[in-house]
């Protein structure tokens, strides 16, 4: 009898760990099926692109995983029953129950509104790609001089801003953050960021908590108000609910409490990779949903999934951060190298080149979804080496 995987969603985190599965193991040993609702692997670091009205290299996931021995499920996830061992989904063919004997659960995140009122009803998100593209039909419609405010100053909402303003010069463009303004950042890093936004005309509210969301406006704590024709809002993720609605145990986010190997504490035949899962890296801090954190659990997880099935020994994948990729519009772009536990240290790299990394590091991990067996350390040299070869030279020696 074939060991039955099933991984759920398709994203970064469940596409590595599928098609990494497949690669671990032999294909009459296990049957291995990966289920999401999209017929195409969305590249969701790429959404503020998408939002802009730029179009995407397709990726179809019947492309991806040729080969392979993947069985595609083009289903949506309604439920896990993880006493029975079974999904509940619904696809073209109706609701059906599929069986597992190990469970890969990679459905990841979605917007967080914060529960701040207005939020459902008027703001625009960009963390997948449905938000993206009705944010792009309605920035489409915007007049010359209306106003975009961008709530969040997080990597998420940085990205947004400069990307919106540097597509659409004609429209007033403003980002409303809760800190200071790239106030993580070294100081190389706050000073580049800063020059980039007044380059590109950005309005900052700076220490803006912002309380409510109206179809024309946004308001403060302080009881001001910034009008706004479009609100896109990107405060933070929020996971999936369904694990919450599971006897998985979970935290209070939501989120899948996991050992080392990325297994549920609860229950032992239940993996969780990605946003989903409560992860502690370095110093014992959670690590932040984000690519760079849930590609290395994906790795560990599939790895462990393996040992365990064949009596190998499970190797242990490094959780944590070597940088943090912004890009600034497709001109400029901020690379801040940070300790292992996230924390900015005084190198950063900027400009021309840093955009070009950047877009070095998306392409790297839309590929690597392809060629999970990648490592780590290769991954980064293998990005490093085409940034030099793809940079002028004039910026090789920044």
């Amino acid at each position: 009898m074939q060991h039955r995987i099933i991984v759920l969603g398709a994203g970064y985190t469940g596409a590595t760990a599928a098609g990494r599965l497949a690669r671990r193991l032999r294909r009459e040993d296990v049957a291995i099926t990966l289920v999401d609702a999209e017929p195409d692997f969305v590249e969701r670091v790429r959404m503020h692109q998408l939002a802009t009205g730029q179009d995407l290299r397709p990726r179809p996931f019947a492309d991806m995983f040729a080969g392979t021995g993947v069985e595609l499920k083009p289903a949506r996830v309604t439920g896990v029953d993880v006493e029975r061992r079974t999904v509940a989904v619904t696809g073209e063919h109706g609701a059906e129950e599929l069986e597992y004997d190990t469970l890969v659960y990679a459905l990841g995140s979605g917007w967080n509104d914060q529960g701040v009122p207005g939020t459902a009803e008027y703001a625009h998100e960009i963390a997948g790609r449905p938000g993206a593209l009705r944010l792009r039909e309605r920035l489409a419609r915007l007049d010359a001089g209306q106003t975009v405010v961008v709530v969040g100053g997080g990597l998420t909402g940085l990205e947004a801003a400069t990307e919106i303003a540097e597509a659409r010069p004609d429209l007033d463009v403003a980002l409303a953050a809760r800190g200071g303004l790239g106030d993580w950042l070294s100081d190389k890093g706050r000073a580049h960021l800063r020059e980039v936004v007044g380059r590109l005309d950005i309005t900052v509210h700076e220490h803006t908590d912002v309380t409510g969301v109206e179809a024309d406006r946004v308001t403060t704590a302080d009881g001001s108000s910034i009008p706004a024709a479009v609100t896109v809002w990107t405060t933070g993720f929020a996971v999936h609910p369904i694990a919450r609605a599971t006897a998985l145990e979970v935290t209070g986010t939501g989120q899948i409490v996991v050992d080392r190997t990325m297994r549920s504490v609860s229950h032992p035949d239940v993996y969780v990779v990605g946003d989903a899962a409560m992860v502690t890296g370095p110093g014992d801090k959670p690590l932040r949903m984000s690519c760079a954190s849930g590609i290395p659990t994906a790795w560990q997880a599939a790895d462990a999934i393996a040992a365990r099935l064949t009596g190998g020994k499970i190797p242990t994948v490094p959780l944590r951060y070597f940088n943090q990729c912004i890009s600034l519009g497709r001109k400029d772009g901020l690379i801040q190298y940070v300790t292992a536990d996230d924390r900015a240290v005084r190198a950063a790299l900027t400009g021309r080149l840093a955009a070009v990394y950047k877009e070095l590091v998306c392409k790297g991990a839309a590929w690597g979804v392809a060629h999970p067996l990648l490592t780590p350390a290769r991954r980064r040299r293998v990005v490093r080496e085409a940034a030099r070869a793809e940079a002028p030279a004039s910026l090789t020696r920044v």
